[in-house]
């Protein structure tokens, strides 16, 4: 019998050891001596998707999955190989233990294309992901004419995945009309959304995929360069990357004679500096260039006038993923998953206070709800939902009554969020909106290239009056002005970035515009986070005396043994809100500093 033992190796199940695991597996299997009759492989592979888990195992053939798995289980695994499974490491749903990933409540409902591969095979290996049909859609894509290509892509319906939703088969053809030469092909892996992981999962994991989508797209607009602009923290999906080109090249899938046809490709990595408006289309070309990376206007577009003034065609690192299948399977099949004006499927990182989190892939049209509480199992420790922010910093808030909205571009887009490039962020009734804003204002403030006033200026503002606002210092009026200012800054900004960055201010005064009169009216924070005015105290007839407020206060602010009320000591407390987060009895309540309790 052939096992395969797979081990993921991500980022966040190396974090979490994965490496030592393998090492322990593989030790475990020499200690065992050769035997002819049971093979057994260790594979490392890309992200599994549900990291909170991790380091996750996957035997096959099979697909039994171990979840937390630590190197003193590599014993047991090994030795267990074809009898009953390691049932202290099975993901347990209900209760109930779960073997495979087809049965996980995380996995099941999900259906992956562009996370197809990933978790399946060893990203370093050409083998493996030519052995699932990896370059077949290069093979076939050689012998279609240019029109054929971007004809099927058109068909698909497909939309770009990095956050602007513009229909790439007409991108493509766009760029195809203009006579110009040499054209450039380019993928964008600059992922700088707070949360966000799908582009960064792809590249470390199924690197080849992104090549090959966009070898398919240099012959669908005559292009021979191009450029892979990375995220200079993102080593492993550097690394992988860099190796996959090698290996495409010596193979003759890259270069400058893919197949034999005389037809090539030349790729290059290029590192992101670390500014979040690179991963505006013309920022980022302009720093592919070696100049600041900053946006133009974009009245004439990159596809006529792009790197070096050339024909280019920039995709996000997911949109290139889904290429190969579009072309092998066909536009229209592409096409029959999603909505009418949302085709085929999309990955959302899936955090915050959701009880499952991770990387999902799923249809475009479903609904938040079915994201949140089928996917993600709901909130924890069963608390209310309060908001979900989708689309990065420049998103926006969704309340709980609008969970059964679908997600799809045009959808959250109406209702003042947007899809931006994947991130989900899940927020229960301890989050304050008013700080929510404050805090992806201050991010974007921060990296706003400073080159229109309109950003530069109208977010420095913004920012003051929500720190003002969320230290008790906020006045009648102050709502008014932002979304004065909020107006002036989406109408005025040159580049996307300061065109959504009011996003978060505008959707979290629209629909929690109380929380903004409490602070400023009453100078409390309902959900008891602004720590300027918020201060905790212990409900002594609740307190069982555990002493899990104690040990996780970080300045030893709260006294009291061990089956007795404990008490906090304001004038160490710094309001962290710790004590609250740990305490299981509802014990912990808020209080306004200087004044009554708030009900919690």
């Amino acid at each position: 019998m052939n096992y395969t033992i797979l081990v993921c190796c991500g980022t966040g199940c190396i974090a979490s050891g994965s490496l030592s695991v393998v090492e322990a597996l593989q030790n475990e299997i020499n200690s065992q001596g050769a035997n002819a009759e049971v093979l057994k492989q260790i594979k490392k592979t890309g992200c599994n998707g549900f990291c909170e888990n991790g380091p996750i195992v996957k035997i096959m053939p099979g697909g039994i999955s171990y979840y937390k798995v630590k190197p003193k289980d590599a014993k047991a695994i090994i030795a267990q190989l074809g009898d009953e499974p390691v049932e202290a490491l099975l993901y347990r749903d209900k209760g109930k233990a779960v073997l495979t990933q087809k049965e996980n409540p995380f996995y099941a409902p999900q259906v992956k294309v562009a996370l197809r591969n990933i978790g399946e095979i060893d990203p370093c290996s050409l083998d493996d992901y030519l052995a699932r049909g990896g370059y077949d859609a290069l093979k076939k894509a050689i012998n279609m004419p240019p029109n054929d290509i971007i004809a099927e892509v058109e068909a698909s319906g497909l939309r770009g995945r990095g956050g602007a939703g513009f229909p790439t088969g007409r991108k493509w053809r766009t760029a195809a009309g203009y006579d110009n030469y040499p054209k450039y092909v380019v993928c964008n892996g600059d992922e700088g959304d707070p949360g966000a992981f799908m582009d960064r999962s792809i590249l470390e994991g199924d690197p080849h995929t992104v090549l090959e989508g966009m070898a398919i797209c240099a012959l669908a607009i005559g292009a021979n360069e191009g450029y892979l602009y990375i995220r200079d923290e993102y080593g492993l999906a550097l690394k992988h990357v860099e190796k996959a080109i090698c290996d495409a090249e010596a193979a003759g899938f890259l270069g400058s004679n893919i197949f034999g046809s005389g037809k090539g490709l030349n790729l290059s990595v290029v590192r992101g500096g670390g500014a979040f408006v690179c991963g505006e289309s013309t920022a980022l070309m302009a720093s592919i260039e070696g100049r600041v990376g900053e946006p133009r206007a974009k009245y004439i577009r990159s596809v006529q006038r792009g790197l070096w003034n050339m024909p280019t065609v920039l995709n996000n690192v997911e949109t290139l993923a889904n290429i190969p299948v579009i072309i092998n399977n066909g536009g229209k099949n592409f096409a029959s998953l999603g909505t009418e004006k949302s085709a085929g499927t999309k990955v959302f990182a899936l955090v915050g206070k959701v009880k499952r989190t991770g990387l999902v892939e799923v249809p475009m049209g479903c609904s938040l709800r079915h994201l949140i509480y089928d996917i993600g199992g709901g909130i924890i420790g069963g608390r209310p939902f309060k908001a979900v922010q989708t689309g990065g910093p420049s998103g926006g808030c969704i309340p709980a009554d609008m969970l059964n909205l679908p997600v799809d571009f045009d959808t959250l887009t109406s209702y003042g969020a947007m899809m931006g490039s994947g991130g989900m962020i899940i927020m229960d009734d301890r989050s304050c909106m008013v700080e929510v804003a404050r805090y992806y204002v201050n991010f974007l403030a921060g990296e706003s290239c400073g080159k229109c006033t309109p950003c530069r200026e109208g977010l420095r503002q913004m920012l003051a009056i929500l720190t003002d606002i969320c230290e008790g210092r906020g006045k009648e009026g102050d709502v008014e002005l932002l979304e004065e200012i909020s107006e002036t800054v989406l109408d005025s900004s040159l580049c996307a970035l300061g065109k959504s960055a009011p996003n978060p201010v505008i959707t979290t005064i629209k629909y929690f515009r109380g929380e903004y009169d409490a602070h400023i009216k009453e100078k409390k924070c309902p959900a008891g986070v602004c720590t300027a005015i918020t201060g905790f105290e212990i409900d002594a007839a609740k307190c069982t005396g555990c002493t899990l407020c104690k040990k996780s206060c970080p300045v030893s602010a709260i006294s009291g043994t061990a089956k007795s009320a404990h008490e906090i000591n304001k004038n160490i407390c710094i309001s962290c809100g710790a004590c609250r987060e740990a305490c299981r009895f509802e014990a912990i309540k808020t209080v306004q500093k200087g004044g009554l309790a708030n009900a919690d």
